[in-house]
C-alpha cells in the first residue's frame, strides 16, 4: 500500500523478561440482575472461554434492597430486611441466581460488599434513585449510599453472607474469591464522612475474616487521583486508618478513567488521563511502605466514567460500538503493565467496567461487551489478549511511542504501533496494535509491518493470525451495512453473531531458518492482531 507506514518489529522468542499474568480478564457492571438473563449467561461463557485463566467479575448493588428488577445503574437482591421488632431477616434467593450463574460459567466472583440495605440506611429520604439517560450523574445518590446506622447489624449481615456462600459453594471455592468493600466512597456512592467509611470498611473486613480468615479482602475503590484532590485525600485517609489500626487487608484498590471528547464531530480519546490516574494512585500507595508491598486491583479502568450513558445522549462515547474501543483496551492494558513495572507495585487486575444492558436499542453506544446478545468488536480484543500465556518475551517496535510521551500528550499526531509477546510450552503469541486517540481512519493510517522473530526451536511451525479492525470481527460494521436495523430478522441476527466472532485471517505453516522467521502483515489504524506460532 503506497501510503502505508513501514514498521519493523522484533520478537526474541528465546529471551524472556518475566512471568506473564493476565490483568485484563477482570470485568464489572452496576446491574447484577442482568447476570442471570439468557444473554448474561451467554456473555459469561464467552468471557470464560476467552482465556485459560478464569475471569473475575465485580458488580454493584449486591446488598441493595428491591424487587430484583434491573434498570440502568440499578440492581437489587433484597438480601436484608427486618421484622417489626427490628430483627434481621436474610434472604439469599436473588443472590443465589447471580452467584450460580458465575459458578456455572467458570467465573470467579470479585465480591463487592455494598450497598446499604434500606432497613439499615441512615438516610430517611428516598432510597431508590430514578436516574435516566438525560439526568446528571449525581442524581443516583439516594438512601442506598448512606452509611449503615448499625455497624453491628452490618457486620452480622456480611458474616451471614459469607457463611451462606460457604454452605452453598464450599469453603475451598469461596476462600479463593476476593472480597472488597464499597465503590467510590469519595464520589457519588457514599454520603458519609471518611471516618464513617473507615469504620464501615473495618467492620466489613473483620466480618469476612471472622468466617473466612484465609479470605482476601481489600479496598477502598476510590476514584482516579489525577488532578483530583478529594480522591487523593480520601485514599490517604483510608490508608492512614489501615496503618494505624493494623487492619488486615490483602490488596488495595482504586479506579482510573479516561476522558474522551468530541473534536469537530469526531471522537478523541483521553488515554493519558486514565494512565495518569493509575500513576498518581500508585504514587500515593508508594508513600506507605508497608502497604506498597500489597497487590493492587484497579477496580474500574475505563475510557470514561459512565457505562450506562449512551452515545445517543453523550456523543463523545461513540467509540464504544466499533474497533476503537478494542484498540483502546489493548493499548491501555499494555501501558498499565508498564506503569506497574515502573512503580515496582504489582497490579493484579484491571477491571473493565462493561457487561451488557438488556432491553436497549441495537448498538446504542453503551459501554458494554455485547448488544442484544451479539458481541461487540471489543470482545475480540479480549479474545486475543486471552491467547497470551507463559512468560513475556523481549520485543521492539520502531512505531512505538514512549510511555512518557503518552502521559504528557496522549496518542494524537503519531499513532502507537506496538507489540507484545509471550511464550508458553507450545508456542509464541504476538500481539500487535495500531492505536490513535483520534477516531479517524484513512489509508495513510495503515501500517505495513515486518516481524523479525528469532530464537524459535528447530522444525516446522504452524502460524495463525487473528484480527479485529473495521473489517474483521466487527459486528457494528456489518449492522451498518444492513441499514442499521432496530428489528433485525433472525437471519440478520445469525449473520451478526457469526461476524462478531474472532476471525482467523491466516492459517499456514513455515520452517524457521536458524531459529529465525520473518512475517509480513498490514494493520489499519484502530486494529489489533494476534499472531500465534505453534511449535
Amino acid at each position: 500500500m503506497a501510503n502505508a507506514m513501514q514498521i519493523a518489529m522484533t520478537i526474541e522468542a528465546d529471551r524472556t523478561t518475566g512471568r506473564y499474568h493476565p490483568i485484563w480478564n477482570w470485568f464489572g457492571h452496576d446491574e447484577p440482575n442482568y447476570t442471570y438473563t439468557e444473554n448474561g449467561k451467554r456473555l459469561l461463557r464467552d468471557l470464560a472461554d476467552a482465556s485459560g485463566d478464569a475471569p473475575r467479575l465485580r458488580t454493584h448493588n449486591l446488598l441493595t434492597s428491591g424487587d430484583g428488577e434491573a434498570s440502568l445503574k440499578w440492581g437489587s437482591t433484597n438480601a436484608y430486611t427486618e421484622d417489626a421488632e427490628g430483627n434481621p431477616i436474610y434472604d439469599w434467593t436473588i443472590m443465589d441466581r447471580i452467584f450460580d450463574a458465575y459458578v456455572e460459567a467458570g467465573i470467579i466472583p470479585f465480591i463487592q460488599v455494598g450497598f446499604t440495605p434500606e432497613a439499615l440506611s441512615s438516610d430517611p429520604g428516598p432510597y431508590r434513585h430514578s436516574w435516566s439517560l438525560e439526568d446528571t450523574y449525581s442524581t443516583i445518590t439516594t438512601g442506598w449510599a448512606a452509611p449503615p446506622k448499625d455497624l453491628v447489624k452490618w457486620h452480622d449481615l456480611v458474616a451471614a453472607w459469607a457463611r451462606h456462600l460457604v454452605d452453598r459453594y464450599g469453603r475451598d471455592a469461596v476462600s479463593s474469591w476476593p472480597w472488597e468493600c464499597w465503590n467510590e466512597p469519595d464520589g457519588h456512592y457514599w454520603t458519609g464522612t471518611p471516618a464513617e467509611f473507615c469504620a464501615m470498611f473495618e467492620a466489613t473486613v473483620r466480618a469476612v475474616k471472622s468466617v473466612l480468615p484465609e479470605a482476601r479482602v481489600g479496598g477502598p475503590h476510590t476514584c482516579g487521583a489525577h488532578d483530583n484532590p478529594a480522591a487523593q485525600s480520601f485514599l490517604r485517609a483510608v490508608l492512614d486508618y489501615v496503618v494505624e489500626t493494623d487492619l488486615p487487608i490483602d490488596f488495595l484498590a482504586f479506579h482510573a478513567k479516561g476522558r474522551p471528547e468530541l473534536i469537530e464531530g469526531k471522537v478523541r480519546m483521553g488515554l493519558a488521563k486514565q494512565l495518569l490516574d493509575i500513576r498518581d494512585n500508585l504514587g500515593i500507595i508508594a508513600e506507605y511502605p508497608t502497604l506498597a508491598r500489597l497487590p493492587v486491583i484497579i477496580g474500574e479502568s475505563d475510557p470514561e466514567g459512565c457505562a450506562a450513558c449512551s452515545a445517543r445522549v453523550h456523543p463523545q462515547n461513540a467509540y464504544r460500538n466499533g474497533p476503537l474501543y478494542g484498540a483502546y483496551v489493548v493499548e491501555s492494558m499494555m501501558r498499565t503493565y508498564e506503569l506497574s513495572r515502573q512503580s515496582g507495585i504489582h497490579i493484579e487486575g484491571a477491571v473493565t467496567w462493561a457487561f451488557l444492558f438488556e432491553g436497549q436499542p441495537w448498538f446504542d453506544g453503551f459501554r458494554d461487551l455485547a448488544t442484544n446478545g451479539v458481541g461487540k468488536a471489543v470482545l475480540n480484543a479480549f479474545r486475543m489478549l486471552g491467547k497470551l500465556d507463559g512468560a513475556w518475551l523481549a520485543t521492539h517496535s520502531d512505531g512505538a511511542l514512549p510511555l512518557e510521551h503518552i502521559l504528557e500528550d496522549g496518542v494524537r499526531n503519531e499513532p502507537d504501533i506496538n507489540c507484545a509477546a509471550t511464550r508458553d510450552a507450545n508456542g509464541v503469541s504476538i500481539l500487535i496494535w495500531n492505536y490513535n486517540d483520534d477516531d479517524v481512519v484513512s489509508p495513510s493510517g495503515t501500517a505495513e509491518i515486518t516481524l523479525d522473530i528469532t530464537g524459535l526451536p528447530s522444525g516446522d511451525v504452524s502460524i495463525r493470525e487473528y484480527r479485529m479492525d473495521a473489517d474483521h470481527g466487527n459486528a457494528f460494521g456489518v449492522w451498518q451495512e444492513m441499514g442499521r436495523p432496530q428489528d433485525p430478522t433472525p437471519e440478520q441476527i445469525a449473520e451478526l453473531d457469526a461476524r462478531s466472532r474472532l476471525p482467523c485471517i491466516r492459517d499456514t505453516g513455515a520452517t524457521p531458518h536458524s531459529g529465525r522467521l520473518t512475517l509480513a502483515t498490514s494493520l489499519p489504524r484502530q486494529g489489533v492482531g494476534l499472531i500465534r506460532i505453534d511449535f
